[in-house]
This record gives structure tokens, sequence and C-alpha cells, in this order.
């Protein structure tokens, strides 16, 4: 493995030179001789634009299916427009279903009836069948290409059905059975078929304990059972129970990487298919609806500043310790925002528990609050020697901090009843909470004690 890995990087850095070099006839043959297709789009998503497209033209066209189902979905999306519905189908031909479903996906729904148009019955049968599921859904996650087998034959039968197929479809570790009506009932190890007695029927030998999938599961609920139960792959049936196909653990791990990729690009207000490379105008307009929306809830924390002018004139410190009663509540808010969504994405919050957490949040925000409200006064005394700021600045440390555990607490809940991502929202009505009850705690209390 470890050897397969030192090829793959001596064959990217004879290519970055050979790129460098502006040796194109070196660079074909490396891409699509001496690269495995991941590699290959790797290479291309890490180029800028105009690379992007050399690189591309020059990868053969019965690689370019291979190489494409493992591109962003925006750069997908790129390369789709430019190719007619047949060559899009010829491209796709070799690939599994469910990739070749979310391939299509990126292109308007037109031109994705205009592949299916050009497919062969069998092939388009089975990719509408996914097709007819949401793209998040297990139905648009799964596979249709399945070796089912009856109950009632003998593991000879079985064995030799096998090898009249030239290979078996990846991730196959399991032969699902099903009756005559294509119901699903259970499942046949292939290790326990390969050491059992040849002459057992399936149904001595098959599970029936197997974890099954609906087709309208959400896919994150797919990945927790993957996760929790160990699985490889696992059977996808209807609302009646008829198999429809399997899901395997290479498309789970993808929905791992990408709900990972939404959180982390989400928190910054930023797609989770954001293009590192992508041109400056475009990432400026996505950016600038985000820098918009930050822009307000800064005016307004702003104007609550504003309110207690007279007071700032008056006592010039407190413009200076503002800040630290802010920071302090954004910072304890987010450690407990973060928390709860963490929760929420395991599943492991519930109406049973979160007032548990709940409570335990606001009695770990009262005893940081009272910890640093002292060592701050502390400070802030031997700083500017006036009691009456030390005490101020520790009362508002106290109370941001329990409205920051509060709200952190609360607005993930409050969001996902209302259809709002917590990740991409919550950050921002957060700062905006700790902000605005930050400094109005701190000027208001000093209005009362200075004016």
């Amino acid at each position: 493995m470890a050897q397969h890995s030192e090829k793959a990087k001596a064959r990217l850095h004879s290519l970055n030179l050979a790129l460098e070099s502006g040796s194109l006839a070196t660079v074909q043959r490396i891409i699509n001789s001496g690269l495995a297709p991941q590699d290959v789009a790797h290479l291309i998503e890490s180029s800028p634009p105009k690379e992007r497209e050399i690189l591309w033209e020059l990868v053969d066209e019965e690689l370019e299916g291979e190489v494409l189902q493992h591109l962003s979905e925006e750069l997908q999306g790129n390369f789709l427009r430019d190719m007619s519905a047949e060559r899009v189908a010829s491209v796709t031909s070799d690939l599994d279903i469910d990739d070749v479903a979310d391939i299509l996906q990126q292109l308007p729904e037109r031109v994705t009836q205009e592949v299916l148009d050009v497919m062969d019955q069998q092939d388009r049968a089975r990719l509408e069948a996914v097709l007819g599921y949401p793209e998040d859904s297990a139905g648009g996650l799964m596979n249709t290409d399945t070796v089912t087998i009856r109950a009632d034959i003998t593991l000879e039968v079985v064995l030799r059905y096998l090898r009249r197929h030239k290979a078996l479809p990846d991730m196959t570790d399991s032969l699902l059975v099903v009756n005559r009506n294509n119901e699903f009932i259970g499942s046949l190890p292939i290790r326990k078929l390969l050491v059992s007695d040849p002459q057992q029927t399936v149904r001595e030998v098959m599970s029936t304990d197997t974890r099954v999938i609906h087709a309208t599961q959400h896919e994150n609920e797919v990945a927790k059972l993957f996760e929790r139960h160990d699985l490889v792959s696992a059977p996808v049936v209807d609302a009646n129970g008829q198999l429809l196909g399997r899901i395997t653990i290479d498309d789970v791990v993808d929905v791992i990487r990408e709900t990972a990729d939404h959180s982390l690009m989400s928190m910054a207000g930023l797609d989770d298919e954001e293009d590192t490379f992508a041109p400056a105008l475009k990432t400026s307009r996505r950016r600038a609806v985000w820098l918009g929306i930050n822009l307000i809830t800064a005016f307004m924390a702003s104007a609550v500043i504003g309110l207690f002018d007279a007071t700032i004139e008056k006592v010039v410190a407190l413009a200076v310790l503002m800040p630290i009663v802010a920071s302090m509540g954004g910072i304890a808010g987010s450690q407990v925002l973060t928390l709860v969504i963490r929760g929420q994405a395991l599943g492991h919050l519930s109406g049973a528990n979160f007032r548990w957490l709940f409570n335990r949040e606001l009695v770990v925000a009262a005893i940081n609050g009272v910890l640093w409200a002292l060592v701050i006064a502390a400070i802030t005394l031997l700083w500017f020697g006036d009691p009456g700021i030390a005490v101020i600045i520790a009362a508002a440390i106290i109370i941001n901090l329990l409205v920051a555990a509060v709200t952190g607490a609360a607005l993930p809940l409050i969001m996902k009843a209302r259809g709002i991502d917590p990740a991409l929202a919550g950050s921002v009505v957060l700062t905006t909470v700790t902000d605005v009850v930050g400094f109005m705690s701190f000027l208001g209390l000093a209005t009362l004690f200075y004016l």
C-alpha cells in the first residue's frame, strides 16, 4: 500500500514537472496510463481554471466517466455543459447507476431526459428508479446492481450461478434473498456460502435479521446506521418491502465527508461545494451576501453602543474594556452551539435528554462566569484603579456568559424546527446576541453607576 502511494506521488511529481515545461504529450501519457482516475480528478480540482480545461481535454474519452465521478459537483456541471446527450451517455456507460444518477443531477431536466432517451432500455429503467427519489435519500444513494437469489435453492446451485458471472458488483459481501414477488426476506453472507455444506438450502443458512433501509430515509440516517452497525452494504426496500437496490460503504463515506464539509464551510457562510480555484467574480458574488448579513448584525451592535455614547465619553475606560465582554460571551456561546449541533448530527439529542444538557450548560456558564469575572475584575482594578468599573465588568461577564449558554443551546433546536440549517446561520445569530447583550449589560450598568 505504501509502495503504491509512493508511486502515485512520483507520477504526480512527474506530471507537475511536465505541466511546468509545457510538454503536453508527456502530460497526456501520464494522465491516461500512469494515474488513477481519483488522482486525475484531484489534479484537475487543484489547478487554476485555464489549466483545468487543458487537463480535461487531455483525458481519453474512455476514462472521462471515471474521472468525472470523482470531481466536485460544480466542476462536473462545468464539463457536462459542453457535452452532447450522446457523449454523456457514452462516458457514463461503465459507471455504477448511483454514480451516473449523481452526475445527471448536475444537468438541467431537459438535458437529463435527452441522456435517458439515448440509453438502452435496461439502463434507463435502473436509472429512472434512482432518479425518482430525492438526491439526499436512500433511494437516491442506492445502486440497483445487485445479485439476488431464492431461498429454496441449494448452495451448490448458488455457486454455479455465481460462476456464470464475469465479476460480482463491487462491495458484494452478501447475496440478497427475495421471494417470487421480489420482496426482500434475508441475506446470504459470502463468508457463510463458502464454508457451508453445498447441499444445504439458502433458507437454512441465510440471515433474516439483516438491517434494511427504506428508500425514503435521509442519507444522514443511513450513514448513522452504517456507523452504528459496522455495515459494508445494506439492502434498500420500498414501502411494500420490495427490493430496490443496495447501499455500499463507499457511498456512505462520501455522505459523511460531504456532511463534514458542509458543517465546516457553513460556519464561515460558504457553500460546501465552494471551488478553491473559482474565478474571482463568482467567489466575490457568493461571499458578498454573507458579508452583507454580517454587516447588518454589526450595525445592530453598533447601535447599542451608540445609545450609551454619553457614558463612554465620561468614562473612556469603558471603550477599552467593551470588546472583552463581547468576546468572552461569543467564545462561550460558540462552544455550546458547536456541542449541540454535533449532538444533533450524531442523533444524541432528544426532548428527554435536552433538559439535562441545558441545565448542565447553565451550571458550567455560571461557574466559568464567576471564575473569569473575578480574574477580569482584578486585572481591571490593577489597570484602571477604579473599583466601580471592576464590579461592573464582572457583573456583565456573568450575565453575558449565562445568556450565551442559553442562546447556544436553544438556537440549534429552534432553527432545526423552522427548517433552517443551524451550522449555516447559528453562529451569526449567536454573535449578534452576545454582542448586543454584552454591550447592553456592560454599558447599561455603567450608565446606572456613573450617570
